[in-house]
């Protein structure tokens, strides 16, 4: 992915970035991810890459690759296991391969 590939109008740029500068909204977002998710205009691809944990897909949707990184951390490393795992988790996701381990945030 090159820069050109990024796509700024993705509203899970501003949901990646409000998250990491807002705790009381990272708290809230593990308490009931679907009641955060619904305060942002995401396109339905953009939902469900969320949802599902498909950093491959967000990345094809054009999601920068930093806040990609910066998300795996909130959703795997914050309150869980630590970084490693999120790069772990972030990893297999881009590789398409089953999410797992003691990071991983299930449904």
């Amino acid at each position: 992915m090159s820069l050109d590939d990024i796509n700024l109008a993705l509203v899970s740029h501003d949901l990646v970035q409000d998250l990491k500068w807002d705790a009381e909204l990272r708290e809230q977002f593990v308490a009931d991810e679907a009641s955060v998710l619904d305060r942002y205009d995401l396109t339905p691809a953009e939902r469900t890459a969320i949802e599902e944990r498909d950093f491959r897909a967000l990345y094809d949707l054009g999601f920068h690759p930093y806040l990609g990184a910066q998300f795996a951390r909130i959703l795997f490393a914050n309150n869980r296991s630590g970084a490693t795992s999120a790069v772990e988790q972030l990893l297999a996701s881009i590789r398409q391969e089953p999410l797992g381990g003691p990071g991983t945030v299930t449904k």
